[in-house]
């Protein structure tokens, strides 16, 4: 049974794969503008349900997968950076404390989801960052596409003193959690 992910995410592809889940990639364009007053939770659930509803009414009988990954500081909402200077912004804010990555993910089938989207959080702890390091961090470019501004699988792993939870959440998405919901929608994942 092949998924369709409703990601543009490349790192999402990739941990499905890695993991034997063979999906079809179909970005959605959802509004992914934050509301006042929108606690983390909700947004996360909110954007992947968008997500997949927007791809699922686009393919009708195909299972679809969407996810929103957000990390977020005391209690905000980090996004993706706008610029390098909003990138070292979010790095200094993460610098030497526990952020929180949240990932919700939902499974669609004709619109409607199959079973009920999950939110999983994940507790990442950063060492202490100097100018110097933010700076070449920055420079690097890996940060510029990622929420909080920075890839654990990538030049940023060096920063993570300790993850609580799911480290595939961190990069962006959840496997075991996709597993387990796909198991409950009854799909053989083969």
């Amino acid at each position: 049974m092949r998924l369709i992910l409703a990601s543009a995410s490349p790192r999402r592809a990739d941990l499905l794969r890695e993991a034997g889940i063979e999906v079809d990639v179909q970005p959605a364009n959802v509004d992914e503008d934050v509301r006042t007053g929108e606690a983390p939770e909700i947004y996360v659930h909110r954007v992947a349900e968008a997500k997949g509803r927007a791809i699922s009414e686009q393919a009708p009988g195909r299972y679809v997968l969407a996810a929103d990954t957000e990390v977020i500081v005391d209690r905000r909402i980090l996004g993706k950076p706008a610029s390098p200077e909003d990138a070292a912004r979010m790095l200094r804010m993460l610098s030497g404390r526990s952020h929180q990555v949240m990932s919700a993910v939902c499974l669609m089938k004709d619109g409607e989801p199959v079973v009920p989207t999950e939110v999983e959080t994940s507790v990442v702890e950063f060492a202490g960052l100097s100018p110097a390091e933010i700076a070449w961090y920055v420079s690097s470019g890996e940060s510029i596409d990622k929420a909080g501004g920075y890839g654990i699988q990538g030049l940023a792993s060096r920063f993570v003193t300790r993850i609580a939870g799911s480290y595939t959440n961190v990069v962006g998405l959840p496997i075991a959690l996709v597993y387990r919901m796909c198991t409950k929608a009854g799909l053989l994942l083969s």
